[in-house]
């Protein structure tokens, strides 16, 4: 009489997953099947991005505001504006022949005077690894530093929005002087918008810089400063609370920010095996298993393709051929965003 068969130890996928992730992942990339088309563990092809959800200015007590969801990342971005007077800004001076403002040279003036300042926080419970007490972490304060980069380097916000100026009256006496002699007063710049802008994630779930990007954007095109002027009687600062007499920020373009990550093979077990897959937009699953990361910065919006810059970590996979495959997917993924974001 035959022995009776072992039963085979098996582990549900979930298990499988914290226990061996990086076989878990190659198995769904690599499948034994040949039929059987290669997808990640969240059932997405290598190159498929996770669909994406706007909603602009939910917080009423900002000039602007946008939640950004993309698959179970959320992003939460609120922008402020407050008033710094002209006197107070450390470093500005007028050229009264241009009436401009006089800056150094290669830097711009909301760089020169500090105009943008991002602040990232991760909420406490946005994901197993933030928790309760603990202080800002590395990553909070390596985002803020991207997208204050970003800000600057993408030249995003127009610097004539943020100046606030005031026209001197004429008080010559027309009677006493001639046509010719008369002079109109150069305009001044009194002040300038300071624009606080909070983002912060109450869900994450990969590829935060991607999704604290969009979420700046879709505030930034969200933003409506009132209208301010300066009284001389007073020297001060007084606003028109008529939302009629507010103004949108005339934005330089529309960035978008598209990271994709690495997965490597170990090994080869046949000849015709891959050693590698290119994955857009990565959750924290695969973030944890790829060592080399490509974010790319590209705007459409002229009609053509602007790389506004590269950012590369870790590894020598990609070479000039995956690089321009990246691109690809980063002008593919700048349509299917910027329909939201100019919504």
């Amino acid at each position: 009489m035959a022995a009776p068969a072992q039963p085979t130890l098996s582990f549900p996928k979930e298990i499988f997953a914290k226990l061996s992730p990086h076989p878990y992942l190659l198995a769904h990339l690599q499948p034994s099947s040949p039929s059987t088309p290669s997808r990640r563990a969240n059932a997405r092809l290598p190159d498929q991005f996770r669909p994406a959800h706007f909603n602009n200015g939910s917080l009423t007590h900002a000039e602007g505001s946008a939640v950004v969801r993309i698959g179970d990342t959320t992003v939460v971005c609120g922008i402020r504006g407050e008033v710094l007077l002209a006197s107070n800004a450390a470093g500005f001076r007028m050229d009264k022949a241009s009436a401009a403002p006089a800056m150094s040279k290669g830097h711009s003036e909301a760089k020169e005077l500090d105009l943008l300042v991002p602040n990232i926080e991760l909420a406490t419970g946005c994901s197993p690894a933030f928790l309760l007490g603990q202080p800002p972490s590395t990553l909070a304060q390596g985002l803020s530093t991207r997208v204050y980069s970003l800000l600057h380097s993408s030249n995003l916000v127009d610097g004539d929005d943020l100046r606030i100026w005031y026209q001197p009256p004429d008080l010559s006496d027309e009677d006493m002087m001639d046509e010719d002699a008369k002079e109109t007063p150069e305009p001044e710049i009194k002040a300038f918008w300071t624009l606080y802008i909070d983002i912060l994630f109450i869900s994450l779930d990969g590829n935060p810089f991607d999704a604290a990007w969009a979420a700046v954007v879709s505030a930034l095109k969200n933003v409506r400063l009132p209208k301010a002027y300066w009284d001389p009687d007073r020297e001060m600062i007084f606003y028109e609370d008529a939302v009629a007499e507010s103004k949108k920020l005339q934005l330089n373009g529309s960035p978008v920010a598209v990271t994709v990550l690495v997965f490597r093979a170990k090994e080869k077990i046949q000849s015709n095996d891959k050693e590698h897959w290119i994955l857009a937009d990565p959750d924290t699953f695969e973030e944890g298993l790829c060592s080399e990361s490509v974010t790319v910065i590209v705007d459409c919006s002229s009609g053509k393709t602007q790389m506004l810059g590269i950012s590369k970590s870790g590894g020598t996979i990609v070479g000039t051929e995956e690089m321009k495959k990246v691109v690809s997917l980063a002008e593919k993924r700048w349509l299917e965003l910027s329909l939201l974001l100019s919504g």
